[in-house]
């Protein structure tokens, strides 16, 4: 079956797929739209595998809450240039799987990618994104708070930091503006000072170990070349007094609020619940930076050119 240049066109604009792949699979498929459409998902699925083993640390973090249902959602979803986690259709495919967890609750990566985005499987369009945007593209993690918290999202700088908070509230408080405020504010306040753990209560008993021996073997340095050298006793109750000092630092609740450092978070979240005659308690505090933890590619140039030039 013969095909026209207008066809090749066609195909491009229901695909996004380049001009050259598209007339390369009408000529194989002899014209046929839908085998051109599955030759190009086939490829498609070639150049995921080919792209599968290249670095993507770049990418985006969606944090949102529905509307209508109150659940709240946060994934990061991974590229290899920050060129594309820019782009707006980029943008709204991680969007529209946040949507998907939010509506379907997978248990995992591998869950979401098993559940449906529009007529394709979240697998068959990652594939898809793969083939039209040219990168390795990877679903890296998500979290999901179902509705019976108050659920508030805050993005930092376009998607390089996403926070998603529940707060447990009164009923009286539920609705409330002021309360939607207070958990922006906790968002913000994560994403700005990115606490290790959300309460002190919550610092593991080896975390704790390590942090007491840095700070002796601080305090006995610091003691050797003091005027008047203080007994041991002494020096530990000093580290048991300055581990107040690391909760503060690390411990969201325990930190001083960004906007009024007068008082901690908790304070503050308490303060707010007084003055609206409710109670307010801060359960769940979710926290992705964009490509942390990723060890990124470092481009030899000289390298690069070298090759070229062979």
């Amino acid at each position: 079956m013969a095909f026209t240049a207008a066809d090749v066109k066609k195909l491009r604009e229901m695909t996004n797929v380049g001009m050259m792949d598209c007339k390369k699979a009408l000529t194989e498929s002899d014209g046929d739209f839908d085998k051109a459409i599955e030759l190009l998902r086939e490829k498609g699925l070639a150049k995921a595998a080919k792209k599968a083993d290249r670095i993507a640390a770049e990418g985006v973090v969606c944090a949102t809450v529905c509307g209508d249902c109150g659940v709240g959602a946060i994934i990061e979803v991974n590229s290899e240039t920050d060129f594309v986690a820019k782009n707006a259709d980029f943008q709204k495919f991680v969007s529209d799987l946040a949507g998907v967890v939010m509506s379907e609750n997978p248990a995992d990566v591998e869950a979401l990618k098993a559940c449906k985005l529009g007529e394709l499987t979240v697998q068959e369009a990652l594939q898809e994104k793969v083939l039209t945007i040219g990168e390795n593209i990877q679903i890296r993690r998500f979290e999901r708070f179902d509705a019976s918290t108050v659920n508030v999202s805050y993005t930092h700088m376009g998607g390089v930091i996403g926070v998603l908070v529940a707060l447990q509230v009164s009923d009286n408080l539920k609705g409330n503006e002021i309360v939607k405020e207070l958990g922006k504010d906790i968002g913000m306040q994560a994403a700005a000072m990115n606490p290790a753990f959300m309460d002190k209560s919550q610092v593991d008993e080896a975390t704790l170990a390590k942090e007491k021996e840095i700070l002796l073997a601080q305090a006995l340095e610091e003691n050797k070349t003091a005027a008047k050298p203080k007994p041991e006793q002494i020096i530990h109750k000093m580290v048991d007094g300055r581990i107040g000092k690391y909760y503060e630092e690390n411990c969201l609740l325990q930190q001083a609020f960004v906007k009024e450092n007068k008082v901690t978070v908790e304070q503050h979240i308490a303060a707010v619940a007084k003055e609206l005659g409710g109670e307010i308690k801060l359960v769940k505090c979710i926290r992705f930076e964009k490509g942390e933890g990723i060890e990124k590619k470092q481009d030899d140039f000289a390298a690069e050119v070298a090759s070229m030039a062979k």
